[in-house]
């Protein structure tokens, strides 16, 4: 049901996604670029290559964007990943750390959760609403979301090669007809090149210090940073930050990692 709310309220922007993808390759193929000319001649390989690179884009922009972001479920998700006894030793968060039930879908949110009033959902390490997929990046859905954008990326930057390759300027109406569609998928290219680029770069260094964009954007209004005297309390060094984002494949007790910092500080 959820799944189905997601792809109603998305199906626009998904419809866009496909179509501008597939729409901006066949204008690639359509004029005379590098690609055209090597499928004339029978060089299949990279023209090959190109396309099945585009198709992984879009599947994986399909997953991301349908898959569960790290939707808090019941009360018992602050626990998972802890046996009988680890609960039962497990601290009290101080008073002056405030973790509140959701006001919205009252859930008691785990550390790190916050609740999403597009999505209607409270989502573990919640990282910020992402409009051009309709899904919220959070927990589950993070990892795969680099790697789409690590994927698009490469896609748009061959993209933007194979295009330039086609434009010859001349200052003539027929050679502008005739290389309309050329030119602006050139330029919806690059947009979309610096937009990648970006998101690409800035995500993988939040990553590296194992923080979210929505702990790096309101860090001063989460009880949990705000009264911890470590500026990040979840940083435990940049290459085990980056095994646990991209290797782990269960969902973290975040309560753990703080409470373990806080007795190293002890």
């Amino acid at each position: 049901m959820r799944q189905g709310a997601a792809w109603g309220g998305g199906c626009l922007v998904r419809a866009a996604h496909t179509g501008l993808s597939w729409g901006v390759t066949l204008a690639l193929f359509l004029h005379r670029t590098d690609l055209r000319k090597q499928e004339e001649q029978g060089e299949l390989l990279q023209p090959l290559i190109f396309v099945l690179l585009v198709l992984c884009s879009v599947l994986l922009y399909f997953v991301v964007s349908l898959m569960d972001p790290g939707f808090v479920e019941s009360d018992e998700e602050e626990k998972v990943g802890m046996n009988e006894e680890q609960r039962v030793m497990m601290p009290q968060f101080p008073s002056n750390v405030w973790l509140r039930r959701c006001g919205y879908c009252m859930l008691k949110q785990p550390m790190r959760a916050k609740h999403c009033q597009l999505c209607r959902h409270c989502v573990r390490r919640y990282d910020h609403h992402c409009p051009w997929i309709e899904n919220c990046v959070g927990e589950r859905n993070h990892p795969l979301f680099i790697v789409y954008l690590a994927v698009q990326l490469v896609v748009l930057l061959w993209s933007f090669h194979v295009a330039w390759s086609g434009l010859y300027f001349q200052q003539s109406w027929e050679w502008l007809q005739h290389n309309i569609f050329l030119l602006l998928s050139f330029l919806v290219i690059a947009i979309f090149t610096t937009v990648v680029l970006l998101l690409l770069v800035s995500h993988l260094y939040l990553v590296s210090c194992n923080t979210t964009t929505w702990e790096f954007m309101s860090h001063h209004r989460i009880s949990y940073l705000r009264h911890c005297e470590s500026e990040n309390p979840f940083d435990q060094g940049v290459i085990l930050n980056l095994w646990r984002f991209f290797c782990a494949c269960r969902l973290v007790t975040w309560e753990k990692i703080y409470f373990q910092e806080d007795s190293d500080r002890v």
